[in-house]
């Protein structure tokens, strides 16, 4: 699993990511709202760890932002702001979790552990989006109610899509997704199977699916 934690503070985001490393997750760490946009555009995480008094904006303008745009994992916000007010604010905003400053790491790792069980089963089985519908327990895609037939890799490229729908997708974040490692970016395969998940879904003229974001990734509309 891999934790992003968003802390302004250098010793204790160090703190909190040996911690984390230590009970075998994988673990990004970032000091500014800048820095934690570049980590979620370069690649994928399963839950943050945000704090909100960051150098360069309010943790819950980013929490706020990232919602609009369709990420949907996990947040919990580890903040020294503790009064209700600010926990419900936190909550209404997005978050899924709140946990004030000071606070034991224990406690954090355990909270975590719990978003990450709720979060892995409350994924919906079936995925609808302008007529295609993609069940993730049968393995089967049809689009306008006719069956679409995929290879593996492409059912797994459509469901990273579905999952996010309108929001982009840069390439290093698919190739994570689908080829389990950070793949050479610089080759033409990712294309390759967009165009032939072109092909089987992207039929309406003037009305297409997938949209290229030049020098980004890809975004489902």
């Amino acid at each position: 699993m891999k934790v992003l934690i968003v802390e302004d503070e250098v010793r204790l985001g160090q703190f909190l990511k040996q911690g984390m490393v230590e009970h075998s997750y994988t673990v990004g760490l970032a000091h500014s709202c800048a820095q934690a946009r570049d980590a979620l555009c370069d690649t994928h995480y399963d839950a943050i760890v945000l704090d909100l008094g960051l150098p360069d904006g309010d943790g819950l303008d980013l929490l706020r932002e990232w919602r609009r745009s369709g990420f949907n994992e996990p947040v919990l916000i580890l903040s020294a702001r503790d009064t209700v007010e600010d926990r419900i604010r936190g909550l209404d905003i997005g978050a899924d979790d709140y946990l004030p400053k000071p606070f034991s790491l224990e406690e954090l790792q355990a909270r975590i552990r719990s978003l990450l069980r709720r979060h892995s089963t409350a994924k919906e089985t079936v995925l609808e989006h302008r007529g295609i519908r993609l069940d993730l327990l049968a393995h089967a895609v049809t689009f306008n109610g006719q069956p679409v037939d995929l290879t593996s890799r492409e059912f797994a490229l459509l469901e990273i899509f579905m999952q996010n729908v309108g929001r982009i997708l840069p390439r290093t974040l698919i190739a994570e997704k689908i080829w389990a490692a950070a793949y050479d970016i610089d080759t033409n395969l990712l294309d390759v199977y967009m165009s032939r998940l072109r092909a089987k879904l992207d039929c309406e003229p003037g009305k297409p699916l997938f949209k290229t974001v030049r020098g980004v990734g890809y975004q489902l509309v």
